[in-house]
């Protein structure tokens, strides 16, 4: 799929997990591949060797996407260094998990800023760019992409993660809000909700065997998923083979939002 060729793609909390995997599978599509990162410069640093040693190019960029200024700056400078963005992955999520009636205001504030604002930011700069650029391209080409990567919990209920799961389920409608306010001008806006994927953030589930098998038994398909999974759903959006999809969501998540408890008649 060398559709993907040339393009400068940013990935926002690429320092680990699903962001990384994706940064990674843009590299090998020759990408240009802006890695951004909170805190983890050893992460993001294996990230953009990754992305190179697969045949892009890139830069680390720390930003903490909730705060305005930082966005600003790291589009700028991806665009003083690459002329142009073609993609945003909007990836960039924490957990700060707490029963309802202890949640603290703070905890609350904080998965808002990252999971909500972050991405409100990031498109926001990201569409003020690609309304620059020149329209009416060939047919099968829009002028600008952006992914958000969301979760099952914008559509499945989360107890003890009620910051969390709110914060996903805003990122639907402003996907979906966002694609049809974008799509007569050729930019496309989609979403993929992954289910449970091995990554940093969750290791001690899937790393305990009893706790893998209680999560398996929220998985029909009966396998944990990797970032790889969630990667190949986001170049392929990314890429001109999906042009004609805008405004939906692919969940990727062997079935998780399929009721599995109704796996054998409930």
């Amino acid at each position: 799929m060398g559709s993907n060729h040339y393009q400068t793609v940013i990935v926002t909390g690429a320092s680990s997990g699903i962001g990384q995997g994706i940064a990674i599978a843009f590299g090998k599509q020759g990408a240009n591949v802006v890695v951004n990162y909170y805190d983890d410069q050893e992460g993001a640093a294996f990230t953009l060797s990754e992305v190179v040693k697969g045949g892009g190019k890139g830069f680390i960029h720390q930003a903490d996407v909730g705060k305005e200024q930082e966005v600003i700056e790291m589009f700028d400078k991806a665009l003083r260094e690459y002329k142009s963005i073609d993609v945003l992955i909007n990836n960039a999520g924490i957990q700060k998990d707490s029963s309802f009636a202890e949640m603290t205001f703070d905890e609350w504030n904080k998965v808002i800023a990252t999971n909500l604002s972050g991405q409100f930011l990031c498109a926001r700069e990201a569409i003020k760019h690609f309304q620059e650029k020149e329209p009416g391209h060939a047919e099968g080409k829009a002028i600008g992409n952006i992914i958000f990567i969301s979760s099952v919990h914008d559509i499945i209920p989360w107890a003890g993660h009620v910051n969390y799961a709110s914060s996903k389920g805003a990122i639907l409608m402003l996907m979906k809000s966002l694609a049809l306010e974008m799509a007569p001008k050729k930019i496309r806006i989609n979403g993929i909700s992954p289910g449970a994927i091995a990554t940093d953030i969750n290791a001690e589930v899937w790393q305990d065997e009893e706790k893998k098998k209680e999560l398996l038994k929220l998985i029909p398909y009966q396998r944990i998923g990797l970032p790889e999974d969630v990667a190949k759903v986001a170049t392929w959006l990314a890429s001109p083979d999906s042009d004609y999809i805008t405004g939906t969501t692919i969940y990727v998540d062997g079935g998780m939002t399929l009721y599995p408890g109704f796996v054998d008649n409930g």
